[in-house]
């Protein structure tokens, strides 16, 4: 018996009867690979610079909404100087207008920043005063001598915190715009302060590089001073629901 066996007619075939198949050109392949991986270098890259920039954009979100931020007031009073008018009680004696920006500063907002602009219609000097609760001090920056003043906070005088976060919430509805009266404080120096690391970080970031003097009520001077020879300024400001004239002398 004679066995007959058939080669497909679309397989080529060599001398010794085996399929030929064409092999790869190896530099097609090595260009295929190529653009391949750089591709994929591409999308890797994008996908990299828009999780970065997600995180980047939630970042300044949860910073912009979730940290608080130093809150800024605006007050205005009206006050009558009862020593230069001497019937305090005349209905149309006139009324002078103190305006102060009130900031909160600290992790605890436990440091009020007081900015006491150029007064139009008196002798007092603008100024930006620090009340610092838990160090219990206040520092004034005369603004026209560009001195520094620093004495015990008068606890009877300025409000605590939350009573002054108050008190402007309701300056700024007008509410204390009436007739309210003035308090006069006057305080001498008593020293030069060299050193102001040790009055905290807020007052000694106000002072550093200034000429900074430690202050006292006079009241509380023993002696008698010699007001004729005292070179005198004055700051008007509130932190109440009333004006203090602070009055500052260097003998």
């Amino acid at each position: 018996m004679v066995k007959i066996g058939f080669n497909s007619p679309a397989a080529p075939k060599d001398g010794k009867g085996a399929l030929l198949v064409s092999e790869p050109d190896p530099e097609i392949a090595a260009a295929d690979g190529g653009e391949s991986s750089t591709g994929r270098c591409l999308f890797m890259l994008l996908g990299l610079a828009f999780i970065l920039s997600g995180l980047i954009i939630g970042g300044a979100c949860l910073y912009r909404f979730i940290v608080p931020k130093n809150r800024v007031f605006h007050g205005q009073m009206q006050y009558l100087d009862s020593n230069i008018l001497p019937d305090a009680q005349e209905t149309e004696a006139p009324y002078f207008l103190a305006t102060e920006d009130i900031q909160f500063l600290g992790s605890d907002e436990n440091v009020a920043l007081i900015d006491v602009p150029v007064p139009e219609f008196d002798d007092a000097d603008p100024a930006v005063i620090i009340h610092d609760f838990e160090l219990v001090l206040t520092a004034y920056l005369d603004l026209k001598l560009d001195n520094c003043y620093v004495i015990a906070m008068n606890t009877s005088v300025v409000l605590p915190p939350r009573n002054l976060v108050e008190l402007f919430l309701r300056l700024a509805t007008g509410e204390y715009l009436y007739r309210t009266y003035l308090v006069h404080e006057n305080l001498m120096v008593t020293e030069r302060i060299d050193n102001v690391d040790q009055l905290g970080y807020f007052i000694n970031h106000l002072c550093s590089g200034k000429k900074t003097y430690r202050l006292q009520h006079r009241n509380t001077l023993k002696g008698i001073q010699k007001r004729s020879t005292e070179n005198c300024h004055r700051i008007k400001h509130f932190a109440n629901n009333f004006v203090v004239d602070t009055l500052i002398c260097e003998p």
